[in-house]
């Protein structure tokens, strides 16, 4: 299980949205921090749904209930055969937290560890279910736990910090990252997260600095290389559509290095490369539907309607739940002359967010039934 909050240099799943998209060294720089730094550029654009304060760490005791996933069946069998085999709990917790059931998974992560308190790994999982369940503090409290088990441990260090950035202790990120540093002086995951601690702290100068040193040390780091590109356009410094390009080349088929790179480029006015790129970023990644959504949105603004509509089109294939999907393709039908094509997707998406204030004026203006 793999999390973060705080990573991969921002980019938005579409521009000018108007509600939240539906629908982030060694082994431990493969497996763990670059897909926490992925994460974020996908959860950036959640809301955070639940208060930090009053939080309560979850009681030991599991409550077993009964699951139609056969997978999850056989261990529950398994584990009523052995319940003191803390690593049944572990597996059960994790195809829990695959299905967001985080109760459950925090349950058996906690008997888990109730019964082998010493492993490390525990304490991620069960770290990485409370971030995804938006309890970061008790996130912070349980990498504490699993730091003073193993206190040079880089990659718990890692967690920790960037679960502070998260939690905007800054002081407490600089004091984790700078333990790192003594330990790993080159370590190329410190001087990213320092980068984004100095940028959320107002010190754009030194943010720059920090990821063009990440880069310098890890030619393969996109993530490093994406928030070099993003922070040099954003100043107006030059080279930064190098920075894109470099990411792109280090994994072609990469959806999120081929999105940044479509957003520099939208930003630039080259639209026509830009719709192109954020194509590839779909095509890439079937799953990945913001980039045709984003090609979307631009093929409207151009008043290219029958494009954008197969835009959107391909975005309600591939995401089923898009919200936006369904509005812009309505609009889209709507500014085709197909009323009733139109108040069909902005009923789907009215049934999905009845609140979503741009349909609701879609359908009265068209006054659909």
């Amino acid at each position: 299980m793999l999390h973060s909050l705080s990573g991969r240099a921002s980019i938005h799943a579409c521009h000018n949205c108007p509600v939240s998209s539906s629908g982030g060294y060694g082994d431990y720089k493969a497996n763990h921090l670059r897909q926490m730094i992925r994460s974020s550029i996908i959860s950036l654009l959640l809301l955070l749904l639940y208060s930090c304060n009053g939080e309560a760490p979850p009681s030991e005791d599991v409550v077993t209930a009964p699951s139609r996933d056969p997978g999850i069946a056989r261990l529950t069998e398994a584990i009523n055969a052995d319940p003191t085999n803390a690593d049944l709990y572990a597996q059960r917790a994790s195809m829990e937290y695959d299905k967001k059931n985080y109760d459950a998974a925090i349950a058996d992560m906690a008997k888990a560890l109730s019964i082998d308190s010493t492993n490390i790994e525990y304490h991620y999982n069960l770290a990485d279910v409370y971030l995804d369940y938006y309890r970061s503090r008790l996130a912070l409290r349980t990498l504490e736990r699993a730091s003073s088990l193993e206190p040079n441990n880089v990659e718990t260090m890692l967690r920790l910090a960037e679960t502070e950035l998260t939690l905007k202790q800054y002081d407490d990120a600089l004091v984790t990252l700078s333990e790192i540093s003594k330990i790993d002086p080159r370590n190329p995951d410190v001087f990213y997260l320092l980068s984004q601690t100095f940028l959320e702290t107002g010190d754009t100068a030194r943010a720059i600095n920090s990821v063009k040193e990440a880069t310098e040390i890890d030619p393969d780091f996109t993530d490093a290389f994406i928030k070099t590109g993003q922070l040099l356009f954003a100043k107006g410094l030059p080279r930064a559509g190098q920075y894109f390009d470099a990411a792109v080349a280090i994994d072609p088929e990469d959806p999120i290095a081929l999105h940044a790179k479509a957003d520099y480029l939208r930003d630039n006015d080259q639209i026509g490369e830009a719709i192109k790129t954020y194509r590839a970023a779909s095509l890439a990644d079937r799953q990945y539907v913001a980039g045709y959504f984003n090609a979307g949105l631009l093929y409207l603004e151009q008043d290219s309607l029958q494009p954008a509509l197969s835009e959107f089109n391909l975005v309600i294939k591939n995401d089923p739940v898009h919200i936006r999907g369904f509005f812009f393709r309505g609009y889209t039908h709507e500014q085709l002359g197909d009323p009733e094509a139109a108040c069909r997707d902005y009923d789907v998406a009215l049934r999905f967010a009845p609140d979503y204030q741009l349909a609701m004026d879609g359908y009265a203006r068209l006054g659909c039934k």
